[in-house]
């Protein structure tokens, strides 16, 4: 393979830089002789992560492993070299050995109640009590996430509601985190959101029932949200196809109208929030640069929307970034993203392990 040259700002240091890019694919701490002036001016931003990603997963359940490479590689052009895949229905294990494409964490399969879930998607289990030995098992079955299913509509009700007792939560988390895995849970509304972050879960998806007590003891705890803006834009559309559930209908209306204001409270309370798309779950893989325009207009700063999109959740991740010895998965903007973040949507290049993937007109 070609060794590089990238000369430009890197982000988030915000300093004229030179990388250099082994034949091996790594950043060297040396200049390399011969090595290809890939760019020579531009504003360079450690490979994108989208935190909240289902590859293998479609509208009909599980893909075909050709159908996952597709929307991996949908990805990844668009600039994303990291994801963590909250839950799929397919083995993607193949797809980790491949350096065609981007890296991914998985969380093997989501863990729900029978009937409180998309059909085919999750492990089911009868009885709640199980859930600690089936959070061991995905533990061990994926790297490093375990995912649940925090709330879903219970038709009895017809109405969101949790689907686990608060001491099972105890008891599972804890043998999540002995398995040295972390938990994530998909929670729309209130109720099920103290009962897991009390419970020591790591991470909340969605999070649109968060209220003040809640966000002040996620900003203690350190646990992470990742709100998925753009697929929070459905809700309008769930609701006005759940006529026969009025106040299922009318409460995702109300979680709707208050995501941004969630968001917005939780960035200025100091609670960890990254950038995830939700793709795979109704929505369109390569839609990272949209969810951080998303968080934007949510009230996160411009650095702070693309870092949640890049370098501080490659850190969250415990993924490497850019230095001597890292591999070389980064992308070259023509222009400051943190200016104008619609420049995400047009990388002059996207390099995953230092081989040229995307390339547009040189910047």
């Amino acid at each position: 393979m070609t060794p590089y040259r990238i000369r430009g700002v890197l982000l988030p240091e915000q300093r004229d830089t030179e990388l250099w890019i082994t034949a091996d694919g790594l950043i060297s701490a040396e200049p390399i002789p011969g090595a290809q002036t890939l760019a020579d001016r531009g504003w360079i931003v450690p490979g994108l992560v989208d935190a909240h990603c289902h590859i293998g997963l479609g509208a009909k359940g599980a893909t075909t492993l050709d159908e996952a490479v597709e929307q991996a590689e949908t990805d990844r052009d668009a600039g994303t070299l990291l994801v963590r895949d909250c839950g799929s229905p397919l083995d993607t294990r193949p797809l980790q050995s491949r350096t065609d494409l981007p890296v991914i964490i998985r969380a093997a399969r989501h863990v729900a109640r029978p009937k409180r879930y998309v059909p085919g998607l999750a492990v089911e289990l009868d009885d709640p009590a199980l859930l600690p030995d089936e959070v061991a098992a995905q533990a061990a079955a994926g790297d490093g996430w375990v995912k649940l299913v925090g709330d879903w509509i219970d038709r009895g009700e017809g109405d969101l509601a949790p689907l686990w007792p608060d001491d099972v939560l105890v008891e599972a988390i804890a043998a999540a985190h002995a398995a040295g895995a972390r938990v994530t849970a998909h929670v729309f509304g209130t109720d099920a959101l103290y009962g897991l972050i009390r419970a020591g879960i790591d991470c909340i998806e969605h999070g649109t029932g968060l209220n003040d007590d809640l966000i002040a003891e996620m900003a203690e705890r350190r646990t992470a949200l990742v709100p998925t803006l753009i697929n929070v834009e459905n809700f309008p559309g769930i609701a006005s196809a759940a006529s026969k559930y009025p106040s299922y209908a009318a409460h995702m209306r109300a979680l709707y109208d208050r995501a941004d204001d969630v968001v917005r409270r939780a960035v200025q309370a100091g609670v960890p929030v990254y950038a995830g798309t939700d793709a795979g779950g109704g929505i369109e893989h390569g839609r990272i640069a949209d969810e951080v325009l998303a968080l934007h207009r949510a009230g996160m700063s411009e650095a702070a929307a693309l870092g949640a999109a890049s370098w501080a959740a490659r850190d969250w991740l415990g993924r490497p970034g850019l230095l001597p010895g890292d591999p070389a998965d980064l992308i070259v903007y023509p222009a400051d993203p943190r200016t104008d973040l619609n420049t995400l949507h047009e990388p002059s290049y996207v390099l995953l392990r230092g081989r040229p993937v995307t390339q547009r007109s040189g910047p």
